[in-house]
């Protein structure tokens, strides 16, 4: 079996990662100033935005604090160029084993993204930290109840639809944390608070 590294702390006591796809990157580092303001503890750059590479270097030096990803990673060039700017765990859209396992040699959490059961057990066998189920928007919080229910070993991460309307929903079908795009980046302050808060009751619930 191979290693496996756990979820980043800041991801599973918050039950929240913010994405952050296609601005600038100085855009990009101060979006998430405001977000560590307003209670974001763990967020990604996805690999298709722009400069991402310079906006994990800006956003590590300007939030020490938060725990910084790269989303959105297809290969291992491209997470060994995130990895030496300093990202601290990967975000794919698919499952794959070799990079998985590369990610997983070199301590770095992975959330492989799923969607099948086979797929999510695929992820977990390789070594995945979480599996990022996607789309979540599409499947419903129905479905993750459903597909836990024989698959209970396996964190599942909902990403893509999730927001402050149906956050609550995702957690009490099982989801040990939540990724959310836009319902962060194109929200206001008490929308973004009412969803860390959520996330975070969530998770102190649960225990």
């Amino acid at each position: 079996m191979p290693e496996r590294v756990p979820i980043p702390a800041a991801v599973a006591s918050s039950g929240l990662l913010a994405i952050l796809r296609g601005l600038p990157a100085g855009e990009t580092v101060a979006l998430a100033q405001r977000l560590e303001r307003l209670g974001v503890a763990a967020l990604e750059v996805t690999c298709d935005t722009p400069g991402h590479l310079d906006a994990i270097r800006g956003v590590r030096a300007a939030c020490p604090g938060l725990a910084v990803g790269v989303g959105t990673v297809l290969e291992i060039d491209a997470a060994e160029a995130a990895r030496a700017a300093g990202a601290q765990f990967l975000v794919s859209p698919h499952v794959d084993a070799e990079l998985i396992g590369w990610a997983g040699a070199r301590g770095l959490a992975t959330f492989a993204g799923a969607m099948t059961p086979t797929e999510a057990v695929t992820a977990w066998r390789a070594g995945a930290s979480a599996v990022k189920l996607f789309p979540a928007g599409s499947l419903g919080p129905g479905y993750l109840r459903e597909l836990r229910a024989p698959l209970r070993q396996i964190p599942f991460v909902p990403t893509g639809g999730v927001s402050a309307a149906n956050v609550a929903e995702h957690f009490a079908a099982g989801a040990v944390a939540v990724g959310v795009g836009g319902g962060v980046t194109d929200a206001d302050d008490a929308a973004v608070r009412a969803l860390v808060e959520t996330a975070a009751g969530a998770v102190a619930a649960r225990g």
